[in-house]
């Protein structure tokens, strides 16, 4: 299902896929010939973070053959104590090719990863983290800060649901951008519209 969904996005004009789990990773690499940004999902009982958020998980992703890895960069301790910057010389030791993207929720932690050697730098995780809930997304001026300041490539990610949100995230000057739910949830795209007619009584 995932590669007809990867293909249907690069049909549409998609230049980039970005997936999770090695299985999903290495169906999209069969049906679709475009740079794919792996991650692996695993919960952990000592830590909040769960995307790519230890070593086993990064083996894991450097035998699907993915172009870029991202894993959480946020500031919250990681499953074991175990630091970022040692998932970072893992993938640069031992796959120098492989290209590194860090999914942050506010600027410090995009200044660190930026500072740490990361490839690229993400929005992601803005409004998921304790410390940012609530905070409007896209962010636009915390990607014009990211996009001003940053020597990684910014990719904007997280709440574009709509053409003219894009359009002000273009403004920005991302790098890339990442849009999710609004072309792969159904069921999140099916209750936007199904809530306007919970609202208007005459249906």
């Amino acid at each position: 299902m995932m590669g007809h969904f990867a293909r249907a996005a690069v049909l549409g004009g998609a230049c980039g896929i970005r997936a999770n789990y090695v299985s999903d990773i290495k169906e999209i690499k069969e049906q679709v010939d475009v740079p794919v940004i792996g991650i692996i999902k695993a919960e952990y009982e000592d830590s909040e973070i769960y995307i790519t958020p230890t070593l086993k998980e990064v083996k894991e992703l450097l035998t699907a053959g993915c172009e870029v890895i991202a894993m959480d960069a946020t500031q919250r301790k990681r499953p074991g104590g175990v630091e970022l910057s040692e998932l970072v010389d893992y993938i640069r030791k031992n796959s120098p090719n492989t290209e590194i993207m860090a999914d942050c929720s506010d600027y410090e932690e995009a200044k660190a990863a930026d500072e740490m050697g990361f490839d690229y730098v993400g929005t992601t995780l803005r409004s998921y983290t304790p410390y940012t809930a609530g905070a409007a997304i896209p962010d636009y001026e915390l990607l014009k800060k990211m996009t001003s300041t940053l020597r990684a490539k910014v990719i904007a990610e997280g709440g574009i649901w709509e053409t003219g949100q894009l359009e002000k995230v273009l403004e920005c000057n991302p790098y890339a951008v990442v849009i999710g739910s609004a072309i792969t949830r159904p069921m999140d795209i099916t209750k936007r519209f199904a809530g306007v007619f919970e609202k208007n009584n005459n249906f």
